[in-house]
């Protein structure tokens, strides 16, 4: 029996790693539609979803310990496809009748695979006798694998390091290929979902885009949506394809609270009105925004400001429209994995600096959410898909509560004008210079310091403002963006020229390590 929305998936069992999601976009990646779950619920999931085969991730858990997570036992007696990777290597082994020992040989960081035995997992990827770069991640390591197991791959601090019961089609490795740090991981995910589970590469946005919009429509009927469109790419994509599905039974509502990029509200009417047709409703709360926000300097305080006041502002607006009994949504896959407590991560905590919170219970409507299954990355192809301009898609991230949080310390209109007319003349040589699309977020930052400075005949007393500028094929490791110096001459020189209240720039050199969640 095959689930009928997705036939051809793959489960992947999340014990707790932080890098989980990104084995999930390798395989996406791979053309196959996955699901991540948490361990705790991974046995109704696999009943739920009759996947055609299952990754075992990571995790901060030790197997030797009482109580530490386990994959069902369903999983192994399904006949199906299973891959561990390094705790899901360690939970296969202590499962299926091998051994685990804690404490040997600690592995993290580069290490280096020396390929022992051919095998399907390597099929065109690694050659017996040949030596590779992997990522570790490990303190425990196998001591003893189980019956119809053979070793296909060792490191210095893992004879186990890979293992293959290839009767029962059963893989296990100690090293982590979904990340960048392993630069063939990718090939050895995609190995297996095509060739060892043998599925068909059959997940396109030209497919889901046509399957949402069915969807939509049969959710809707002839009701009512609204949406708040933000002006990023995720309400964007989603109030299109609502639009496409319904048409004119969507309205959409703008909500400028003063903390946009420049111009910003403007250009998003522009394009939704005047292009596309939708019915936009723009709503200028940006005094009520920032009065509140005065002189805040409290990071989570001024989120949740501007989550309590979006809600209120809102609300109203939804009212004066009236009859609308569906409320769309950019919800993103991350967001639905993140919001299920999975080992007690930080994720929920990190993922609330950069969400305004959702809309209230009381408002008693139905969620229109078409993007819930869609990874970042597959958004924007979506949008494609639909049509929105390319320099709209590759649009950096940007947070919900925009400005506030790029403005540490107290919170005024000066401050917010002084960064945002900043921010706009970074972005803009950026652009200039043709590096735009090489990086993958550049903002800047007006930070809580004012220095004195000599400009003409005269001093000065006005504040540091902080470039930063990032690389990322992942968007969770990252690093700065190795700018040439006559390049950011030429930007602090402009800035510091053309916007008052600055007198100093400096460039952020900080990078983001594997392992961690978010940037901001």
């Amino acid at each position: 029996m095959t689930n009928p929305a997705h036939p051809d998936a793959v489960l992947i069992v999340d014990f707790g790693s932080q890098v989980t999601q990104l084995i999930a976009r390798r395989v996406r990646e791979a053309g196959i539609y996955c699901e991540i779950v948490p361990f705790q619920s991974a046995d109704d999931a696999f009943r739920r979803l009759h996947p055609k085969a299952v990754i075992l991730s990571g995790s901060p858990h030790s197997t030797v310990d009482i109580g530490s997570p386990r994959a069902p036992d369903v999983i192994f007696a399904a006949g199906i496809p299973v891959l561990g990777i390094c705790y899901g290597e360690q939970t296969m082994c202590a499962q299926l009748g091998g051994k685990v020992e804690a404490g040997h040989h600690r592995e993290f960081g580069r290490a280096f695979l020396s390929i022992e035995d051919d095998s399907a997992l390597f099929d065109g990827v690694w050659a017996k006798g040949s030596r590779h770069q992997v990522w570790m991640s490990h303190g425990d390591r196998v001591t003893a694998i189980p019956p119809g197991f053979r070793v296909i791959g060792t490191s210095t601090g893992a004879p186990y390091a890979a293992i293959a019961d290839e009767a029962r089609r059963f893989y296990a490795v100690q090293f982590h290929p979904e990340v960048v740090h392993t630069p063939d991981g990718a090939k050895l995910l995609r190995n297996f979902v095509r060739k060892i589970a043998g599925i068909e590469p059959n997940w396109t946005m030209a497919a889901y885009r046509q399957q949402a919009v069915d969807a939509i429509r049969k959710q809707v009927g002839t009701g009512k949506v609204i949406c708040a469109l933000s002006g990023g790419v995720d309400s964007s994509v989603a109030a299109l394809l609502i639009h496409e599905a319904v048409g004119d039974q969507l309205t959409c509502i703008l909500v400028d609270h003063g903390l946009m990029r420049k111009d910003e509200a403007k250009n998003v009417v522009a394009m939704f009105r005047e292009h596309y047709n939708l019915s936009l409703t723009l709503v200028d709360a940006s005094d009520r925004f920032i009065a509140a926000l005065e002189g805040e300097s409290d990071p989570e305080k001024k989120r949740k400001t501007i989550g309590r006041l979006f809600i209120e502002v809102f609300e109203e607006e939804a009212k004066k429209i009236g009859g609308a009994e569906f409320l769309a949504q950019g919800t993103l896959y991350p967001d639905v994995i993140e919001s299920v407590s999975f080992t007690g991560g930080p994720s929920v905590t990190i993922k609330s600096h950069h969400n305004v919170g959702g809309l209230p219970e009381r408002m008693n409507m139905k969620l229109v959410e078409p993007l819930r299954e869609l990874f970042k990355d597959e958004v924007r192809a979506l949008g494609k898909e639909l049509g929105l301009p390319e320099h709209f898609i590759g649009r950096h991230p940007f947070p919900g509560p925009g400005l506030a949080i790029r403005c540490p310390g107290g919170v005024t209109r000066d401050k917010l004008e002084i960064l945002r007319e900043a921010d706009a003349i970074y972005l803009d040589e950026i652009r200039k210079a043709g590096l735009y699309d090489a990086i993958w977020q550049a903002f800047a930052v007006l930070l809580p310091v004012q220095t004195v400075g000599v400009m003409g005949d005269g001093r000065t007393y006005d504040f540091v403002l902080a470039l930063r500028a990032v690389t990322s094929v992942d968007g969770m490791t990252a690093d700065f963006y190795h700018y040439d110096m006559g390049f950011l001459g030429q930007t602090a020189t402009r800035i510091i020229n053309e916007v008052k209240g600055i007198n100093r720039v400096v460039y952020d050199v900080t990078s983001k390590p594997p392992g961690t969640i978010e940037w901001e």
